[in-house]
């Protein structure tokens, strides 16, 4: 299956995705308020670039299937980003999508954060210092997270034939690697 593929194949970009943003300091209670813009930050601009080349690349029927109007996450973190104070930004990468199944694989990064959002949105809402803070962005689904990850994950495991695993690995690590680059 290629969701078992894909966690795999990018368990080293999670992980350094987890050391960028400090996350070993959300459980224990010494995550910052500056530590939560730098991830809402970060996560804005990857949005930012690639949110409408990534949905722009499916078509009809499984833009409904995979439920993208629900999944657009954009205009929740444009939200987080104003609570915050900080200053929104236009899009300034040139990120390529080649494929649909580089946008699968771009997706599955994006539904993933999203499913870890959830877990830091909890932690952190019991965080001192977190009182006035919303969370836009990682309590996007609020307690329907855990079946929207399952319905993307069935989806993707069903489109996808094994010929295509490398493209859509490709697509996954092209966005993992703009998340770690993108300042």
């Amino acid at each position: 299956m290629i969701s078992e593929y894909l966690k795999q194949n990018t368990s080293e970009f999670h992980d350094a995705a987890e050391k960028l943003f400090n996350s070993e300091k959300i459980f224990n209670k010494t995550f910052s308020l500056e530590d939560y813009r730098k991830i809402i930050s970060t996560n804005y601009l990857m949005l930012l670039n690639s949110e409408e080349k990534i949905f722009n690349s499916f078509s009809g029927e499984i833009s409904e299937e995979l439920q993208l109007d629900q999944r657009r996450k954009l205009h929740l973190i444009e939200k987080d980003v104003e609570s915050l104070s900080m200053s929104s930004r236009e899009a300034s990468h040139d990120l390529q999508v080649d494929n649909r199944h580089e946008a699968l694989g771009m997706l599955y990064v994006i539904e993933g954060s999203t499913l870890g959002g959830n877990v830091i949105a909890k932690q952190l809402s019991k965080t001192e210092g977190f009182d006035g803070v919303t969370f836009n962005f990682f309590g996007c689904y609020q307690e329907n997270t855990g079946s929207m990850w399952k319905s993307f994950k069935e989806i993707l495991d069903r489109e996808v034939a094994e010929e295509n695993y490398e493209h859509v690995l490709t697509g996954a690590k092209k966005l993992y690697t703009f998340l770690l680059n993108v300042n």
